[in-house]
């Protein structure tokens, strides 16, 4: 029996009071979860081991087992850094305006290009670059609403493509149907609709968009070719390992190394910004720390599967990572898959660090860290969350599977 105050594990309330305390001191969250990380380690390697074993040999055992998705989200977003700085330097973002609105329908479309990009690439990547293409559109002020509306696309897209998610591609390797999951885009795009109207009104409000600039300006289209090859290199690799090769998906980061391979064998063509960095890193520490804090919590029974059950984990994925929920949703079985990918997918996006996009995208805009700001301006988002799973339950149902 776990320890437990008023019934709840007391590992969970160390990882509340981590979250809270990010929530609390936005400007000091990579200290704030580190702390989280060693207090946590700390009390289950005295007080009640882990899965993989007790003491510090089960602490080592379990980081061990959690290895290649730490080393695979670390890449991608020190990776995926660079990538931004080129896509905005190769000047595509700089002459958006001369075919976007230049009314608040320009912002919409912008935020309809990220759900698009995020549904055959990895999420993080999509809101980067929808985060590249905003400081150029609204010259750097962007409203934190708008960031929240950009990851929520991004998760959107995402959350019915089971190559845009890395939950999705759990589900897929699990052997969920690619077409099951793709039922959460009904959901999808109807938040789509109510987020990308409202935040980009916000924004036109806030800093429209100035049209007629950089008329004459150029695309740099070797900077393009890199974005396409580091792309190309995750989507065929993604694909490659999780159909001929999955066993081996859980014991190599086959994922982040791509990334990286295609990185340095383009050093030739053009420099890469290696001055974000440090930035970066430390934004990709602060990821890395949450999730770890999430593998170690004992998280060994959820509530029956059902449509509420459902509704609920996307509420829980805002503060909880998604990666352990949905692991333990696939065991547990008997869920309707399109609903539990619209729910931890984008249910995320309701806070900024639910989501790595959401990490990824304030590592850009520091603004963004503050979850009172991203709540009250973005407040569209969780009205989104809740409208789009509601019109997925009226029109499709809830069709649970049978246990896989």
């Amino acid at each position: 029996m776990l320890p437990e105050i008023a019934g709840i594990p007391i590992d969970f309330i160390l990882f509340a009071l981590t979250l809270l305390g990010v929530a609390l001191f936005h400007n000091q969250t990579l200290f704030v979860a580190l702390a989280g990380v060693g207090t946590i380690s700390l009390y289950k390697i005295v007080f009640t081991g882990f899965p993989t074993g007790p003491g510090v040999s089960g602490w080592l055992s379990q980081l061990a087992h959690e290895w290649v998705t730490l080393v695979n989200l670390f890449c991608l977003l020190m990776g995926f850094a660079l990538l931004s700085r080129h896509f905005e330097k190769s000047r595509v973002p700089a002459i958006l305006p001369k075919y976007l609105p230049d009314d608040w329908k320009g912002g919409f479309m912008m935020l309809v290009i990220v759900f698009v990009l995020s549904s055959f690439l990895d999420n993080i990547a999509a809101a980067l670059i929808g985060g590249a293409m905003a400081h150029q559109l609204f010259k750097a002020k962007v409203h934190v609403g708008y960031l929240a509306a950009i990851v929520a696309a991004s998760n959107a897209g995402g959350s019915g493509s089971v190559l845009g998610d890395t939950t999705t591609t759990m589900m897929w390797i699990h052997g969920v149907a690619p077409s099951v999951v793709l039922d959460a885009y009904v959901a999808a795009v109807v938040a789509l609709l109510i987020v990308g109207v409202i935040a980009a009104k916000q924004q036109h409000a806030y800093s429209p968009i100035i049209k007629n600039t950089h008329i004459h300006t150029q695309v740099d289209w070797p900077r393009i070719a890199i974005v396409a090859l580091i792309l190309f290199a995750a989507m065929a690799t993604n694909i490659m390992v999780n159909t001929r090769f999955p066993d081996a998906a859980d014991h190599f980061p086959f994922l982040g190394v791509a990334v990286w391979v295609a990185l340095l064998v383009t050093i030739p063509v053009r420099r890469h910004d290696w001055e974000v960095m440090p930035e970066t890193f430390k934004g990709a520490i602060f990821l890395l720390s949450l999730v770890v804090c999430a593998s170690m919590m004992p998280v060994e029974k959820l509530p029956s599967p059902s449509w509420q059950t459902a509704l609920g984990l996307g509420f829980v994925s805002a503060v909880f990572d998604n990666i352990p929920l949905t692991a333990l949703a696939l065991k547990q079985g008997g869920y309707d898959w399109g609903f539990l990918a619209y729910a931890v997918g984008f249910g995320g996006s309701m806070i900024w660090f639910g989501s790595s996009a959401g990490v990824a995208l304030a590592s850009m805009y520091p603004e963004a860290r503050s979850v009172g700001r991203w709540l009250r301006e973005g407040w569209h988002v969780a009205l989104a969350y809740v409208a789009g799973f509601f019109v997925l339950l009226a029109t499709l149902g809830w069709h649970p599977d049978a246990p896989i």
